[in-house]
């Protein structure tokens, strides 16, 4: 998936035709270290460009779980994965499509009963290129936001509805916006705000340039704010805690011992691959300390000690790889 600011519409060869081109696929592959007749979860389906190559690899005996929150994506991703190699075609593994956050993935999936899970974080070419869903700043639309669109909160509710204070927060902790009060106060003042492009028409006026040069100025002045409002309507942060967890979570046994970590922990087989991508200091930081502390309590083994990025020659055929991160261990 794409950083929030990533170029729009990027891609080659067969991979355009979908509007997207998967950020660190090889990477992402060697460290799943897909085994053939294996089960493996793709968290963030998207348009299905790291399952298409997770299937090639699996078999007739292999087994492919595919999350997504939106079901446009479903729709797409099942395609491309029926779309099978004309030399795989008596080879192909099972396909199962779920239309739920990652967040719920013990729900359908058994424990210890998977090899890999990969989650790649973020919008997506289509969602960003899409005008009626309301995520980008440079295109007329309604205010959603909605990943999944059967989801209550909108980014309508947030900009015209929520206080200026709890705006303000928002914007600051979700978007990391030095100028999140003087733009939520803009906000406030302009409503009702009526589309993503009078938002930005809004957020552009209020947010003059600072000094510091902590600010970039290949950025929209829109970016940040746009944003923080996408990662709270859909509660990214706090879904992605919940797959990642690597200490104590949830209610605790009859015997009164913890139950350990997040939905992949309970998903993932011992010695089961979890590799993420993500695309903002705010994922990494939450997958960094997720795997430190499954490693401190013994439940994970870290692959990587730093972040795995992009190369110079993936960044220069797909710009929205530049600001991607990948981190992956190993469930112990």
């Amino acid at each position: 998936m794409d950083p929030p600011n990533s170029p729009q519409g990027e891609g080659h060869g067969r991979k355009k035709e979908f509007g997207h081109a998967p950020v660190l696929l090889k990477e992402a592959i060697d460290f799943l270290a897909i085994r053939r007749g294996g089960s493996y979860i793709d968290a963030t389906l998207g348009l299905a460009g790291h399952s298409f190559a997770i299937a090639k690899l699996l078999g007739a005996q292999g087994h492919l779980i595919g999350f997504d929150k939106d079901t446009h994506a479903l729709e797409i991703a099942s395609k491309r994965l029926n779309e099978q190699p004309a030399d795989l075609k008596n080879d192909w593994p099972r396909i199962s499509l779920v239309h739920a956050s990652f967040a719920e993935i013990a729900e359908h999936v058994p424990g210890a009963s998977v090899d890999g899970l990969i989650a790649d974080l973020g919008t997506s070419s289509m969602q960003l290129e899409d005008a009626a869903r309301g995520f980008s700043f440079q295109a007329e639309g309604p205010l959603d936001m909605r990943m999944n669109p059967h989801d209550e909160r909108t980014a309508d509710q947030v900009v015209n509805h929520m206080g200026e204070e709890a705006l303000a927060n928002v914007i600051y902790e979700f978007g990391d916006e030095r100028r999140s009060r003087r733009i939520a106060r803009a906000i406030v003042r302009a409503r009702p705000v009526v589309s993503t492009a009078h938002l930005a028409q809004v957020i552009s006026a209020a947010a003059r340039p600072m000094k510091s040069g902590r600010i970039q100025q290949h950025l929209h002045p829109a970016t940040r704010t746009f944003q923080a409002i996408r990662i709270f309507v859909n509660r990214e942060l706090d879904d992605l805690r919940a797959l990642v967890a690597g200490k104590t979570a949830g209610p605790r046994s009859p015997m009164g011992e913890a139950q350990k970590g997040g939905e992949a922990l309970r998903v993932l087989k011992p010695g089961g691959r979890l590799v993420i991508i993500s695309f903002h200091s705010l994922e990494d930081r939450i997958v960094k300390d997720a795997f430190k502390e499954g490693a401190m309590g013994g439940w994970y083994q870290m692959l990587t000690k730093k972040p795995v990025t992009a190369s110079d020659e993936e960044v220069d055929r797909n710009p929205r790889s530049r600001s991607a991160k990948m981190r992956a261990a190993e469930k112990v």
